[in-house]
């Protein structure tokens, strides 16, 4: 080679004016792209779903430290209350399960007993007092009129229908609400079935109570009980044991009436709709989570084993009716805001579950 070889040319460094200037527009597309997202993520939290926890807060849940609820206390298999002020049934299971996905524990949640024409108003007995109650969960039927006088339906969790209850001794037949013409017949006094049995020329009495109304069948001063035959077979399936509201219990006998409509019963969250959204929202979770059995378990503890002795009368559907779907906004973080979920809310679980449309009802 007669020539030397030039050195090979290095990466050109840009003068200190064009480096500040990349920075500052690297910095100011940043700044653009967080402003961007923080303006999409207030368009979609307002116009889109609300969280859980939004419902909780728009329900005045978040940090209450007692949920109340009102149920029944007289009705065996559904809601009864022992003499040591414990709560059993059907109801009582499904209002703690909806209470755990609320995310209070039973230690949280108070029971107190109502009656059939304080629902709507979800007034409910404490001691010599009334207090209002944030939910009721008292084999109460969806109506539309009950509706339109300020009641707040859940979606339904239990499917029965109306029946008869008379004196195991008594051979009279009651295929039909007909058969009872000229017959005294006791109902509760908010029951819909009041009006259709004048109708059909029953002689009607009403109590406020269930058990007072059986207490009369057994005293003779009355010849049947008409209600709901998931309220009326835990009289019949007496167990030993049972803390009963009645004296001189005689062997009862239920009739299947052949009425082709369903009583639906929904949980009263009165104005508070949003507690009414969390309601369904547990619902949906139990009626489609097929490893959720709390449903089907509070079932075949407190219905379930009164079948038998009710045939030919269906007690109730041993399927939980489809429940609504409630839409919740689910963001990744959403997750590090809610609890965990409580251990009392961890159960073996399973099934798909049935339909069923409001009718009349207690």
């Amino acid at each position: 080679m007669g020539q030397d070889s030039e050195p090979a040319a290095g990466p050109a460094i840009p003068p200190p004016r064009v480096v500040w200037f990349r920075r500052l527009r690297l910095v100011a597309l940043l700044v653009v792209l967080v402003v961007a997202g923080v303006a999409v993520a207030r368009v979609v939290t307002a116009g889109g779903p609300p969280t859980r926890q939004d419902l909780l807060r728009r329900a005045g849940l978040a940090g209450k430290q007692q949920l109340l609820i009102g149920v029944k206390d007289d009705q065996p298999g559904i809601a009864q209350v022992a003499p040591d002020g414990s709560y059993a049934g059907f109801d009582i299971d499904i209002a703690l399960m909806i209470a755990a996905d609320l995310g209070f524990a039973p230690g949280s949640v108070r029971l107190l007993p109502i009656e059939s024409e304080d629902r709507i108003r979800r007034q409910a007995r404490d001691g010599d007092r009334f207090v209002t109650v944030d939910m009721v969960v008292a084999s109460f039927s969806i109506t539309d009129e009950r509706v339109r006088q300020g009641a707040t339906f859940s979606a339904p969790y239990l499917s029965t229908e109306q029946s008869v209850l008379t004196l195991k001794t008594d051979e009279r037949p009651v295929d039909s609400l007909r058969d009872l013409r000229g017959r005294k017949v006791c109902t509760l006094a908010t029951s819909t079935a009041e009006p259709n049995l004048r109708d059909l020329g029953a002689l009607v009495g009403t109590r406020k109570r269930v058990s007072e109304c059986v207490q009369d069948l057994y005293d003779g001063h009355v010849d049947s009980v008409v209600t709901d035959a998931a309220i009326l077979a835990g009289f019949v399936a007496h167990r030993p044991g049972d803390p009963w509201s009645v004296q001189r219990a005689r062997p009862l006998r239920l009739w299947d009436i052949g009425e082709a409509g369903q009583e639906l019963y929904g949980v009263n969250t009165g104005s508070n709709v949003a507690l009414r959204d969390l309601v369904d929202l547990s619902l949906y979770r139990s009626a489609t989570d097929p490893e959720d059995r709390r449903w089907e378990d509070a079932f075949d503890r407190n219905l379930r084993w009164e079948q038998p002795a009710s045939l030919p009368q269906q007690v109730a559907v041993d399927q939980q009716p489809a429940a609504r779907k409630v839409e919740v906004r689910q963001w990744p973080w959403e997750t590090v805001a809610l609890p965990p979920p409580a251990p009392w809310r961890r159960a073996a679980r399973s099934g798909a579950r049935g339909r069923g449309r409001p009718s009349s009802g207690c």
